[in-house]
């Protein structure tokens, strides 16, 4: 469904929300030609700080006003991910424009996140705001000792009244353990410190069902599941050449966090303050699914995996269907090189993938154990070979 702006409705559950993931892209916080943009830093931060301060607080929300103004907000918790550090680190280092090599893309993430927090840090000081750098990878939440870790530190951080600045560790991910993108980051840290809100802020002011440039598209207030996309073409670029994101990667998170629980505004960073107020900007994206295992959706989502196990008829409909752990006497056969408690892919004998798990042996173990029961391996091998290939807590189905 279209809405045009100027309604006066307000979006009661967006108003309401108290703990909230706001995601920001490149192109909100540096210029074309690459280095930070200091007055659209600053000018972000005054939105954000004055709800982390809620109407008692020295931001105040005075300039917000309006409906769901500063007689109904109160302090917020916000955790931001921002884009920014490779965009940031390009002029610095004499480059035109965003390398495609990785080297010079963490080299460029060096010089430029260390520019970003600073920015940050100076600009949440006017409103005696401190802030907590977290870098990500994806190693960091899928394997379950990181992925507390990671949960501990930002909740921590939002307890004693600090704002994480959240980032994927550019500066040491490879491509195999890379989210990819920060709005589908947004969407799993929106999960990991259970969100009541994600809020995609871009250089467009939502979705719209064509180019939001040609004459006669709309702009789509509400998208209450996936078959309101259908039809819609989405792009799959940004207006800018500073960032890895575009229109069909915000809609993917959007997709992941909605199906997780957490409802998603989508808009333009210039309407930020407007969204977080309830206001019917952008596009909200209803939840669509009730929250999960949390580190099942890292697991489906953010994991590269490392190998893969093919599995018999029998064990596909066990892991699938029943929902049990893989044991060694449903394999057929195992590719790739990986160690104790890399992800890897489950796949059915015509080579589709079922299931993504935590496996709990090495590659150069497996071949031994195939077609094997788990009793027969322990009389042979030891007690330490009675156990799951991948158990089930460490197991997530693919809706493929």
């Amino acid at each position: 469904m279209s809405e045009q702006d100027g309604s006066a409705a307000v979006r009661d559950e967006v108003a309401a929300a108290r703990r909230i993931v706001v995601k920001v892209g490149s192109s909100s916080l540096t210029t074309a030609a690459g280095g930070l943009d200091a007055d659209r830093v600053d000018a972000l931060v005054d939105v954000l700080a004055k709800f982390v301060d809620g109407p008692g607080g020295p931001g105040g929300l005075g300039g917000l006003g309006g409906p769901g103004g500063s007689g109904d907000v109160e302090g917020k918790e916000i955790v931001l991910v921002s884009s920014g550090a490779i965009a940031a680190g390009l002029a610095p280092l004499g480059l035109e424009r965003r390398p495609r090599d990785l080297a010079r893309q963490q080299a460029a993430a060096s010089v430029g996140q260390g520019l970003l927090v600073a920015r940050y840090t100076a600009s949440f000081a006017r409103y005696g705001r401190r802030v907590g750098q977290v870098l990500l990878t994806t190693d960091d939440t899928s394997r379950r000792a990181h992925y507390r870790n990671a949960t501990r530190t930002l909740d921590q951080l939002l307890a004693m009244g600090a704002v994480p600045i959240v980032n994927e560790n550019d500066t040491v991910a490879t491509d195999e353990i890379r989210f990819g993108d920060n709005d589908r980051l947004a969407a799993l840290v929106a999960h990991l410190v259970r969100a009541d809100l994600l809020v995609l802020l871009s250089d467009v002011d939502g979705l719209y069902d064509g180019d939001p440039r040609t004459p006669g598209t709309s702009r789509i207030a509400e998208v209450t599941g996936p078959k309101d996309l259908d039809g819609v073409s989405i792009g799959s670029a940004g207006r800018s050449g500073v960032g890895t994101g575009g229109m069909v990667t915000k809609v993917e998170a959007a997709r992941i966090a909605a199906a997780a629980g957490v409802p998603v505004v989508l808009t333009s960073a210039s309407r930020a303050g407007d969204a977080l107020l309830g206001r019917p900007t952008g596009t909200f994206f209803h939840r669509t699914g009730r929250r999960s295992a949390d580190r099942l959706l890292w697991l489906a989502h953010a994991s590269a995996p490392r190998g893969a196990l093919t599995l018999d008829d029998g064990a596909v409909r066990a892991v699938v269907e029943r929902r049990t752990s893989l044991l060694p006497a449903g394999i057929a056969a195992v590719e790739g090189e990986f160690t104790a408690g890399d992800p890897v892919e489950l796949r059915d004998t015509e080579g589709r993938a079922v299931a993504r798990g935590l496996v709990n042996f090495d590659a150069k173990e497996i071949p031994r154990l195939i077609g094997r029961s788990t009793r027969e391996l322990a009389r042979e091998l030891g007690p330490a070979y009675e156990r799951e290939v991948v158990h089930r807590d460490d197991l997530v189905v693919l809706h493929t």
